[in-house]
């Protein structure tokens, strides 16, 4: 409840912060949140393309989440993310096998290019202590260079060189029925495998031995090397796993949210996903909903933008804004503390002083 508490004031915060910077600029704040919140909300289609803008979200926040509940910080997701979706887009290329079958293949090549990406970190964290925030960054260019060679190289388009050929309709999780319940969006089954994730993740951290496990690695390593806890063997899985939930974003990614995967991009999703877990206070269902207000501004960005003068960096500093709070988040808990302490005494010396 108090991380809940936490959470909702980093947002409004970062609200009334963005209010002010449209006030400095001559515009009405009042107005500008109305169309931000309509770009995003304002009909079933929008609020299609909102969830499925959400749903790579879902899965970075689900992964550095995962990292930070374990004590590591993987600030790779966003090279994760594009092994996953390449190794996913190439077996969409490549196979020509029934669609449920075609689908499962890539959702677990995916989660699995992701893994071995984050394992290499994981393996020189347990065995060498190199810090994984140095060797996730160095792994995101790799991941970048990976891709501007093999795309061109083996998977390009039949008009374009920087990006690959189209995925057929067979090899993508778009499916006609979520399409024509919201209007057109691009709304696909990335959502579904996200609430499927974040099901799967809240179980294995707060109801399984592993989790427990996990978790006390990450709180004092040496103590649970002292308890018998298995540590170096437990870091690699660690990073497998939140690696594999960063290429599970990549696939919904390139093979949901679009059809092929153009080069020379680093996707934001990874380290929004820093943000994600941040306001989620790295809670599966907390990431769930802040990947999906995450969404809304992304989406909503361009309608307000279209609607009003009021530049689209706007968004950008109320989500940055957002993060900060988040971040700060251990001074915010102090400050509620300290109210509900004074505000205790106070009732206290209320009720002495009837007493008397």
């Amino acid at each position: 409840m108090r991380t809940t508490i936490v959470s909702l004031i980093a947002v409004l915060f970062g609200l009334i912060a963005g209010g002010i910077l449209m006030l400095f600029i001559g515009s009405n704040p009042f107005e500008g949140y109305t169309y931000l919140f309509q770009g995003g909300l304002k009909n079933i289609s929008r609020i299609g393309d909102t969830l499925a803008t959400a749903s790579p979200l879902i899965f970075t926040g689900l992964s550095v989440a995962f990292a930070f509940r374990t004590g590591l910080f993987n600030i790779g997701a966003s090279g994760q993310m594009l092994i996953g979706g390449l190794l996913a887009t190439a077996v969409g290329l490549t196979f020509d096998l029934s669609r449920p079958i075609l689908l499962l293949v890539m959702i677990i090549i995916g989660f699995l290019g992701g893994a071995l990406w984050a394992f290499i970190p994981g393996l020189l964290k347990a065995r060498f202590n190199v810090h994984e925030v140095v060797s996730t960054i160095m792994m995101n260019w790799v991941a970048y260079w990976t891709v501007y060679y093999v795309v061109p190289g083996y998977f390009k388009g039949e008009f374009l060189e920087t990006e690959s050929r189209k995925l057929s309709d067979e090899a993508t999780l778009r499916v006609p029925f979520l399409t024509e319940m919201f209007q057109g969006s691009y709304i696909n089954l990335g959502l579904f495998l996200g609430i499927i994730a974040v099901i799967i993740v809240g179980f294995i951290i707060n109801k399984t031995t592993l989790g427990f496990e996990l978790k006390a690695v990450g709180f004092n390593r040496h103590a649970a090397e002292y308890a018998g806890m298995k540590v170096n063997s437990n870091i690699v899985l660690s990073m497998l796993i939140s690696g594999g939930l960063a290429g599970l974003a990549g696939v919904a990614m390139y093979t949901g949210n679009a059809t092929s995967m153009q080069i020379g991009i680093l996707p934001s999703q990874g380290f929004d996903g820093i943000a994600v877990a941040l306001l989620g206070a790295n809670n599966p269902i907390g990431v769930f909903f802040a990947a999906i207000f995450f969404g809304i501004l992304y989406s909503g960005t361009g309608f307000m933008n279209a609607m009003t003068e009021i530049p689209p960096e706007i968004a950008n500093t109320i989500i940055a804004i957002i993060i900060y709070f988040a971040a700060t988040s251990i001074l915010i808990e102090r400050l509620l503390n300290k109210f509900m302490k004074r505000r205790n005494n106070s009732k206290g010396n209320a009720v002495k002083k009837e007493e008397a």
